[in-house]
């Protein structure tokens, strides 16, 4: 599994969120994908990399602008993988 960070200017509201959510479902299926506005950042798990190339034309075409896109390995933290 893979967490992309989005960082993202011009998400003011809820809405936003919703906007910027959608259209990254339309253009990837991820597993699960949240926005935030307060804090300017999507986050994306997927199974696999995503082509930023394609997530910055998807968001960037509703009039918001990235800022930066990064990927790492993600782990699902869960009871049992705490020491």
């Amino acid at each position: 599994m893979i967490k992309t960070v989005i960082k993202i200017d011009g998400m003011m509201c809820n809405m936003c969120e919703s906007h910027v959510n959608d259209a990254v479902r339309a253009a990837v299926s991820p597993k699960k994908v949240t926005s935030s506005h307060s804090k300017g950042i999507t986050e994306i798990i997927s199974e696999n990399e995503l082509d930023g190339a394609v997530l910055r034309e998807v968001i960037e075409k509703d009039g918001y602008k990235v800022l930066d896109i990064t990927s790492e390995p993600y782990v699902k933290k869960g009871l049992f993988g705490k020491k």
